[in-house]
This record gives structure tokens, C-alpha cells and sequence, in this order.
């Protein structure tokens, strides 16, 4: 199956901001992980006084990092781009000592409610606690001094998933919606690939010329990039309906097949976005399984009507 171009080159630069672009600083978290690749990013924007986009985990060193890097400069805003633990529990720390107010689009929600009997198998990677201080609508921007920011609701990876446009620059910091090196993960409840495919168009759309993503590098051409994306995700979802009109019924049956070359550590991850992927074709009436869809469910191509 063809992949998009991703690019797996970069330098992390632990502890040390990289200028990336005017007015931007990029500070990498030392957390790599199979899911976060090299660790989490955190940027800083602005000159005189900056806003923060997404502080990462708690982590001492990290935190003495960032502010080392602001260099005594004011922070007036900490914009969170979703709650996932990687992303926004360093938010709080970074509020006691600055003062500046959270902004995110909300707290942490799956995208549908809970099947009977269903567990949730990304709650504990969720920031629960967090409670934004200003809750940015899609469309709504903010304004420092020298920079204005507008928040692009992207759901798919997470419901509250917010991108942030640098306005007058044509830079995008897309967090973990669309990422340079991999694609990102989408596993139900808290995520939705019918979101996730929504809000990729509606990228598209936007036609930004950079976006800066929540791990490893830049993405320096969005629109061919995303473009693949998408047809990447529907040759996923082609390879899932073909798999079921083979014979296949469940979810490890299908990922044996078509992620054998996936680094098995990530075959838990692969389940989760075929199960996406698998609600998807549900909704549109393409596959069907008895009851509400699940993880371990049976699955079976829909009856001709």
C-alpha cells in the first residue's frame, strides 16, 4: 500500500528552542515514544511577549526548559491543542508561574458516548483534569502583541482538537492532526475517522503554505501532503471492506493482513484504526455487524437491498 511522503529526519534539539520560523521557537519534550516519535513539541510565538502552544507532559526538565527559552519575556496566552497527556498537563504548572490564561476548545470528550459494556481503551492517556480558561470557538482568534491566532476545530484525532492558524503568515500548527513523519492515530470512542476525513478536507481547503505539527518536523508542502493523506486513509479503508469480503470477520484478522509490515508494537494502535475506520463504513451502510460496533465484534459485508 503507497504511504504518503512522510519524513522521518529530525533533530529533536532536547532542552534547546529552534527558531523555525519569525517570531516562532520550537522546544521538543523528551518523550519519545512509538506514538509521540521523537517527543512532544511545544512552540513559542511571538517577540515582547508570547503565547505557549501545547506545554507537553509533566516534566521538570522541560518546564525548566520553556522557561529558559521565554527568557523573561510575558506569556499571556497557553493554547492547548487537545487534551491527550502528552499535550496539556504541563499547562497547569506553566499558568501558576506565569499567570496567563488556558485556551483550548474545550475539555477532554470522546467523540460518542460509550457502548454498553465498552471501556474506553485511551482514558488513561486523557487530560481529565484540565478545564480550559477561555474556550476558543472554531473561527475565534486571539491576539498578542504582533500575532493573532485563530482556532481551526480539526475532531478526528480528539473532539476537542483545535489547529491554530498564524495569521498573515500562512502557517498552521496542526498538532497531531497531520504530522510529517506518520499518520495520526484515530481509535474510537475518543476518536472519529468520519471527523478525521472532515477535518482533513477542511485543511485542504485552507491551502496554508507550513504547518507545524505536535511531533517531528514541518510539513513544507500541506497541500500534496494532505492530499496523499486522505488517499492513503481510503486505500485503508478500501483494504478493510476488501478484507471483510474475503472471509475476514474480525479486527485482529484484518490487522494481520494488512498491517505486516507495521512495527508489531503498533498493532494495538493499527486495531484501533481499523475499528474506525470499520465504524465509518457502518454509518454509511457498507458493512454491518449485530448490535452497536466493538472492538472484538464480528463483522460481515451489508446484504444486498
Amino acid at each position: 500500500m503507497a504511504n504518503p511522503d512522510f519524513n522521518l529526519a529530525f533533530e529533536p534539539s532536547y532542552g534547546q528552542p529552534v527558531a523555525v520560523a519569525p517570531g516562532v521557537q520550537r522546544l521538543t519534550v523528551n518523550n519519545p515514544s512509538p506514538f509521540t516519535f521523537h517527543g512532544t513539541n511545544s512552540y513559542i510565538v511571538g517577540d515582547r511577549s508570547v503565547a505557549v502552544i501545547d506545554p507537553g507532559p509533566e516534566d521538570e526538565a522541560h518546564l525548566a526548559a520553556l522557561m529558559a527559552a521565554l527568557d523573561g519575556r510575558a506569556v499571556t496566552h497557553i493554547l492547548i491543542s487537545h487534551t491527550h497527556r502528552d499535550h496539556s498537563p504541563l499547562a497547569r504548572r506553566l499558568q501558576d508561574i506565569t499567570g496567563a490564561p488556558t485556551v483550548a476548545e474545550g475539555p477532554h470528550r470522546a467523540a460518542r458516548p460509550l457502548h454498553e459494556g465498552e471501556i474506553n481503551p485511551f482514558a488513561e492517556s486523557a487530560d481529565m483534569a484540565f478545564r480550559p480558561d477561555i474556550a476558543l470557538v472554531d473561527g475565534e482568534t486571539i491576539e498578542g502583541d504582533g500575532w493573532r491566532l485563530t482556532g481551526v476545530h480539526t475532531p478526528g484525532h480528539a473532539a476537542n482538537h483545535m489547529a491554530f492558524a498564524l495569521e498573515g503568515t500562512g502557517i498552521l500548527f496542526s498538532a497531531d492532526h497531520v504530522m510529517a513523519w506518520a499518520t495520526s492515530i484515530v481509535a474510537p470512542p475518543d476518536g472519529s475517522m468520519t471527523d478525521y476525513m472532515g477535518s482533513l478536507d477542511k485543511l485542504i481547503a485552507r491551502r496554508d503554505r507550513l504547518l507545524f505539527p505536535g511531533h517531528g518536523g514541518p510539513v513544507r508542502k500541506p497541500l500534496s501532503f494532505m492530499r496523499a493523506l486522505k488517499t492513503h486513509r481510503r486505500m485503508r479503508e478500501r483494504a478493510v471492506l476488501g478484507r471483510i469480503k474475503a472471509g475476514d470477520r474480525s479486527i485482529p484478522e484484518m490487522v494481520k493482513v494488512i498491517y505486516r509490515e507495521t512495527d508489531p508494537r503498533l498493532h494495538g494502535a493499527a486495531a484501533l484504526s481499523v475499528f474506525a475506520h470499520i465504524e465509518d463504513l457502518i454509518e454509511r451502510g457498507e458493512i454491518e455487524t449485530d448490535g452497536p460496533p466493538a472492538l472484538l465484534g464480528s463483522y460481515r459485508p451489508a446484504r444486498e437491498r
